[in-house]
């Protein structure tokens, strides 16, 4: 069964089966299907999993994020795990005012030579005109797909069982466009972009991904019933690219069905695609019904670059320097990440020793959010520690 298989490994067979960094990676890069699939009829005109450069030693953007936030904790938390895994990466760590009205172009300028980056949520407040870090970071970068996987760990009890899902989210355009206006005092006017070609283009990489992992269906949420032009124009774009996998099922679904749908019966879902805030809104549901914000990660990718961090972007303010956040979504964003650089080896033994953390049933290295009573500093010294054993 699939299933155990992923449970076993770390539950992200995107990184398993190499589609962020492995042959799989390399092959689609240079325009042929890996081994073990059929040749695609046509080449994309775009790379769907662009390859990690080669480097020695590779250099790593490290971006703690919100100042006020949990960005720190948790990547020092990976850092420290990486270096207890000999893991042969260096970070250039970059800190800064996260209040700016734009992206510094030094921060651009290094994702993009280092090509990789890890990030901690930026901090976006409610009443602050400027438009969040996190939205700037993806459309700047051109980061124009995000993927979370969100998975049933084995020691996390839940309400429900056999989930694996993986949710592809547009990430640079839709409600977040950031063009609003007050047409005149009391009425605001708020655009919502939706483009054939970056929907053709998300659709793409819904269905590669389905193809090379597997899966057997691909659901677009929308709601083209009410917003007939752009929701229309998005399915029916799903639409037209679905006629290219006949052997991959497709679905359409109302995105308040859908919502409905994930805290009913999440098991009928497999991978769904969907415009930027449905995505936002729908990866956060998925995460909370196994277990929460903390434990899964996530991918952001570009042409130009990758960025990873865990896969629900809260900052989580309130918790922020008590040393309790849980780091296991950044820990396995960074273990995404090494699969992205071809340093299998190393994401596995980590997988492996995080999984075996949460398998123990040891609370006391776990951190409040999964029913534990330890704390961030705890949780990577216990994986750790289970690295230590492994050697």
């Amino acid at each position: 069964m699939r299933m155990r298989r992923v449970l076993r490994g770390v539950g992200c067979e995107l990184w398993r089966r190499g589609v962020h960094g492995s042959a799989c990676v390399q092959n689609a890069a240079m325009g042929s299907a890996p081994s073990i699939l059929k040749p695609a009829a046509s080449e994309p005109r775009f790379e769907f999993f662009p390859s990690a450069r080669a480097s020695h030693v590779p250099r790593v953007t490290l971006l703690p994020g919100a100042s006020r936030g949990i960005g720190k904790e948790v990547l020092d938390a990976m850092v420290d795990i990486f270096e207890a895994a000999e893991v042969p990466l260096r970070f250039d760590r970059i800190e800064f005012d996260d209040d700016g009205e734009s992206l510094p172009e030094s921060v651009k300028q290094t994702v993009l030579a280092n090509g990789v980056a890890m990030k901690g949520p930026f901090f976006t407040p409610t009443d602050s005109p400027r438009r969040s870090m996190n939205v700037m970071l993806r459309t700047e970068l051109e980061l124009f797909c995000n993927v979370v996987h969100v998975f049933n760990i084995p020691g996390i009890e839940t309400r429900h069982k056999n989930i694996d899902i993986v949710v592809i989210r547009e990430n640079t355009e839709g409600e977040y466009s950031g063009l609003e206006h007050e047409v005149v005092p009391g009425v605001v006017e708020s655009l919502k972009i939706i483009t054939a070609e970056k929907s053709m283009r998300v659709a793409e990489y819904a269905f590669q991904y389905a193809m090379r992992n597997n899966r057997r269906k691909v659901t677009a949420v929308h709601k083209a019933n009410i917003m007939k032009a752009a929701d229309g124009l998005f399915l029916e774009c799903c639409k037209e690219v679905s006629k290219k996998y006949p052997a991959i099922e497709f679905e359409g679904m109302i995105v308040d069905n859908a919502c409905m749908q994930m805290t009913s019966k999440a098991q009928q879902f497999d991978v769904v695609v969907l415009p930027n805030l449905y995505g936002n809104i729908v990866g956060n549901i998925a995460s909370g019904l196994v277990g929460g914000a903390g434990l899964f990660p996530g991918m952001n990718i570009g042409n130009a670059a990758a960025v990873f961090e865990q896969g629900v972007r809260h900052a989580a303010t309130s918790i922020a320097g008590k040393n309790v956040a849980n780091p296991t979504g950044t820990i396995l964003g960074g273990c995404m990440m090494l699969r992205y650089l071809k340093m299998d080896a190393h994401a596995t033994t980590i997988e492996s020793a995080v999984m075996d953390v949460y398998a123990s049933g040891n609370k006391t290295k776990r951190t409040p959010d999964t029913g534990g009573t330890g704390t961030t500093k705890d949780f990577a010294q216990a994986v750790i520690s289970e690295l230590d054993a492994k050697h």
